[in-house]
């Protein structure tokens, strides 16, 4: 079916995001055509403002519209526990188990050679950079559990076991093959109590 143009420009605009197909994305536009003008303009309004105010915290790499995030400022966490995910969607992922009370790095992906993605390209460097400090007693690779996931964890326990750091890796409570942001809460808890040494 043929639409005016600037419907199907909203089609095709939302057909961009993750997981947006062409179905849903004609959903999502003819459900933003029956809201009011003003919730329109507050949609809209809201994701500008975020796209504009949103950074990564500069210590963790989480996001945040601050320069360190509630996480990373919270004297009651652990800071000589560190739990490294692949993404910030990860990281809410663990915190909605509650069983996490350490901080967290982000490295803004995993090793994936193919896709011409090396450890230069996620912030392992900035993860060597926190544990310098001596105070660092144990590092959680909680790394998405695949092929990508797996070798970022084995890169990562090689560089950090000589440190003298134990290094655990997330149970295998989780589908292999699956992301840590679809996990529920029980598996992901779960997962983490289970935590084991890489070696």
């Amino acid at each position: 079916m043929t639409y005016a143009r600037p419907i199907t420009r909203l089609i095709d605009q939302l057909t961009r995001l993750p997981g947006v197909g062409p179905k849903t994305a004609q959903r999502l536009a003819f459900h933003v055509l029956s809201m009011n003008p003003a919730e329109v303009e507050q949609l809209a309004a809201s994701m500008v403002d975020a796209r504009a105010r949103v950074k990564r915290c500069s210590v963790c790499g989480d996001l945040t519209d601050q320069e360190i995030c509630p996480i990373c400022s919270d004297d009651t966490r652990d800071r000589g526990l560190i739990c490294v995910v692949e993404e910030p969607r990860d990281l809410a992922a663990v915190e909605r188990t509650r069983q996490f009370r350490g901080v967290y790095h982000v490295l803004y992906g995993a090793i994936a050679p193919l896709d011409g993605v090396g450890p230069e390209q996620i912030r392992i460097k900035e993860l060597l950079t926190r544990v310098q400090n001596g105070s660092v007693q144990e590092i959680v690779l909680a790394t998405n559990p695949d092929v990508e996931g797996d070798a970022t964890a084995l890169f990562l326990a090689d560089l950090l076991l000589p440190l003298g750091i134990k290094v655990t890796r997330l149970a295998r409570g989780l589908p292999v093959g699956g992301d840590l942001e679809y996990a529920d809460e029980v598996t992901l808890g779960k997962a983490l109590e289970g935590r084991r040494e890489v070696r």
